[in-house]
This record gives structure tokens, sequence and C-alpha cells, in this order.
């Protein structure tokens, strides 16, 4: 009986473990009718004072709302950002006045593109690491996200596969 019941209690203890670890890599938040999907940085090289932030964003709702800010723990100040090529030439500009996610559809924050932007970096951003942090929604409000800190280079992880979490 005594050896049934340890079996039981590292069974119970094993699945406690995988519900747990399980919960820490969820990496979908969702603040009204908006579903925020895969939270990314690249990691940064030792001196660095700025990191992109990267994600999707999806509106399940009827009406439109933007993000229109944020912030990061790991960063003394957090920008929206657009990336856009003009007369041939890169060009990166802020978006003081949000970005727009229409009702039923999605945007991607990804490199090249519109993406975040983490300024004054308080220390470098380790591969692995975990970045907390808020979006600011106009219409849906505040939700608490957790960036994860990929690779320094190579591609963006592909959102729904959660690669290295």
């Amino acid at each position: 009986m005594a050896r049934s019941h340890r079996a039981f209690a590292l069974l119970a203890a094993g699945l406690l473990v995988t519900l747990v670890a399980g919960a820490g890599l969820a990496h979908d938040y969702k603040v009204g009718s908006l579903v925020v999907d895969h939270p990314w940085t690249r990691a940064t090289p030792k001196g660095a004072s700025v990191a992109g932030g990267y994600l999707k964003i999806t509106n399940n709702g009827a009406t439109a709302d933007r993000l229109i800010g944020g912030s990061v723990e790991a960063a003394g100040r957090f920008e929206i950002h657009q990336m856009s090529l003009v007369n041939g030439v890169m060009q990166m500009r802020p978006l003081p006045a949000g970005l727009e996610v229409k009702p039923g559809a999605s945007v991607e924050l990804k490199p090249g593109s519109f993406h975040l932007m983490f300024m004054d970096l308080k220390q470098p951003l380790a591969q692995g690491q975990r970045l907390k942090g808020t979006l600011v929604f106009e219409k849906a409000g505040k939700v608490s996200v957790e960036y994860s800190v990929e690779a320094i280079a190579g591609p963006a992880p592909a959102h729904g596969t959660h690669q290295g979490h």
C-alpha cells in the first residue's frame, strides 16, 4: 500500500509541475476583444541602448482599437514605430498616435515593419530571459505581457509554435 501511495504522490507531483510549467509557457494574452500573440525581442550586444519588440495583435471585436503605449521593465522608454521604404531608402518613424487594429483583423509587429522600440535599456538582454511589460490600448485598456528574448540574430519565431519556451 505504501508503494502505491508513493507512486500516486510522485504522479501527482509530476502533474502539478507540468501544469505550473505549462502555465509559464502561455504566450498569448487577452484584453477585451484583443488577443496579443507571442511578444518577443532579440538579445542585445553589450552596450546596446535600444531593442525592438515584436508581437501579433488580433481584434476579435466589432470596433477598432488602437495600441497607444506601454512599458517594459528593462527600458526607460517605450515607443511604437514603423519602418517603411521611402524613395528607395528604409526609414523608421515613431507613431505618436499609436497603431490601429481594425475589427476582425490582425496587425503583426515584426522586424522591418511595425514594431516596438525599447529605449534606454538598463542592461543587455540575454537569450532565454523573460521581460515583464505592459501594453496599453485605447479602448481595451492595459494588459500585462512577457516578452521572450530570442537569439541575437536569426529568423523571427513562428507565431503559435512558441519555440524556446
